[in-house]
């Protein structure tokens, strides 16, 4: 369970502070809300609370507050795609679709700009099934270089699945639930892992360097360590687990034991 209490949609958490921050937010884990931790608005919250509705305070307004959390689903949708989007146009591989991405940024981008009543009513389903087409070919585009060999994931169960001898160089794991995966010291360049669910997966000793559109929440949702390589735009989770010590020589001479 990824949140210790259920709330109705709409009201705020116990836990929010008088100045928005939240009261447990060192001891989210511990308290049992690892969701917390793994969620992403993507800078739509900042951009609604200052943009949008001009820096307005729904608990000194009240009566903003419906509609002011209608505009934060629509706008945390959009900014999402907007994520996504931007870093399909920074492959170079993707050149052939380039012009189309930028025009689908230009529209994304003018959608997040709309009064707050406008907003609201942004049909965003409609949106995303004219996006997806052109993130889906710019990630093919970009796995190109490791056809070889690959196989194909997307959608599929992988819960608890031993990956580490399969090659994941250039797969295509869109959407699939890879829950507990291990994944120690699989090679992710070109594997593009949009929607992918990494929750509990190991991915200690994995490259993901090279992953396409790997976000953030994935790995703060996964498990790793120092051996991990990601990529320069992603941080570390604070709770990947250091490297366990190597044994010393003196104790190596004992029957060796199975991975895990």
């Amino acid at each position: 369970m990824d949140f210790a209490i259920d709330k109705p949609a709409g009201h705020a958490c116990p836990n929010l502070g008088a100045t928005f921050g939240c009261g447990i937010h060192t001891d989210l884990r511990q308290r049992g809300f690892a969701g917390c931790t793994v969620y992403d608005c993507f800078g739509a919250g900042q951009k609604v609370a200052q943009v949008t509705f001009a820096g307005r305070d729904w608990r000194q307004d009240p009566g903003s507050a419906p509609l002011m959390f209608d505009v934060f689903a629509t706008m945390r949708h959009l900014h999402e795609l907007l994520w996504y989007l931007s870093e399909a146009r920074d492959l170079p591989a993707a050149a052939p679709v380039h012009a189309d991405l930028d025009a689908a940024l230009t529209t994304i981008r003018g959608l997040t700009d709309l009064p707050a009543a406008d907003l609201a009513a942004v049909d965003v389903d409609a949106h995303r099934t004219r996006v997806v087409p052109l993130l889906r070919r710019a990630g093919e585009l970009a796995r190109a270089e490791h056809q070889r060999g690959r196989q194909p994931f997307q959608g599929r169960h992988l819960v608890g699945k031993d990956l580490r001898r399969t090659d994941l160089r250039g797969a295509d794991l869109r959407g699939a639930v890879a829950v507990g995966a291990d994944l120690r010291g699989s090679d992710l360049s070109g594997a593009d892992v949009t929607g992918a669910d990494l929750r509990g997966a190991d991915l200690r000793g994995a490259d993901l360097r090279r992953a396409l559109f790997l976000i953030q929440s994935q790995l703060d949702a996964a498990r790793g360590d120092a051996t991990t390589r990601l990529p320069a735009a992603l941080t570390r989770p604070g709770h990947w687990t250091e490297p366990p010590p190597r044994p010393r020589a003196a104790r190596q001479a004992g029957p060796r034991l199975g991975r895990r």
